[in-house]
């Protein structure tokens, strides 16, 4: 296997050279953002079915235990597949296409379209299967945009157990999150504007920073991470008053991209540290 060498450049940004050539990860240029407009757009609640909040205990208990389970799922299929990925031969030279050039912003629009179908998909009532399928291939599509972050995490950060810490504080924010909102039971529905408009601005700084190279740095991850927080709380309290009851997996993917944006920026700002 050709030697590599990690360096910082100017700008801040984190580049790895190798014996193909040099490959160079934009620090801030983070797609996750895209799929979080996705869910809060796409998520409709006028329907025949039963609202969680007004369905009978035993129906809205079997509704969140049934999100919930699947989100665990879902955490469980990124990590196997992400663990797969990152241990294949071609894994090096695949990150390098992706995060060389303008290839990142090719990415971002990628996953943006596919983050778009698995949300339809995740919807759908035509059957099951066809939820499934949606969750599936963004759990999926989580994995192939994670790669970059993930491998110089677990092959080039000065600590060692940074994606460790960074999962585990991810897990225990979003522990705190939930139980708030369970625990006031507020409908923080309001937070949808908020969400919709930042996210907005929050893409364009990104889509900008991918454009002319510039590093956003620590501040805008923390920025980012307080936002994910707020996206949490937002979806839990969609699950607690607005779903239907038939909605769990829907409701399952909306929890796991809201974590997975979480955890993208709480493991940049460990990095950062480094």
């Amino acid at each position: 296997m050709p030697r590599r060498s990690v360096f910082t450049s100017r700008s801040g940004s984190v580049n790895l050279r190798n014996g193909n050539g040099l490959t160079h990860f934009p620090e801030t240029s983070e797609p996750l953002i895209a799929n979080e407009y996705e869910f809060m757009t796409n998520s409709a609640y006028a329907n025949p079915f039963t609202v969680v909040a007004a369905a009978a205990p035993s129906e809205r208990s079997a509704f969140i235990r049934q999100t919930y389970l699947h989100l665990g799922f879902a955490i469980l299929a990124f990590v196997g597949i992400e663990w797969f990925l990152l241990n294949q031969s071609w894994a090096p030279a695949l990150i390098q296409k992706m995060t060389g050039g303008m290839g990142w912003l090719i990415v971002l629009v990628a996953f943006m379209a596919v983050s778009f179908l698995a949300q339809k998909l995740a919807d759908s009532e035509a059957s099951r299967g066809t939820q499934y399928a949606g969750l599936a291939l963004f759990v999926f599509a989580e994995a192939i945009i994670f790669m970059p972050l993930l491998y110089m995490a677990a092959f080039y950060a000065n600590d060692g157990q940074v994606i460790l810490k960074a999962g585990l504080t991810t897990g225990f924010v979003f522990g705190g999150l939930t139980f708030a909102a369970f625990a006031t039971g507020k409908d923080f529905s309001f937070l949808r504007g908020f969400l919709m408009v930042g996210g907005f601005v929050a893409l364009g700084i990104i889509i900008v920073s991918i454009i002319f190279g510039f590093n956003l740095g620590t501040i805008f991850a923390g920025a980012m991470a307080l936002f994910a927080s707020i996206a949490i709380l937002y979806n839990t309290s969609n699950i607690i008053h607005h779903y239907r009851t038939d909605q769990y997996v829907s409701a399952s993917l909306s929890l796991f991209a809201s974590v997975a944006l979480l955890f993208w920026y709480i493991l940049r700002i460990f990095m950062n540290r480094d």
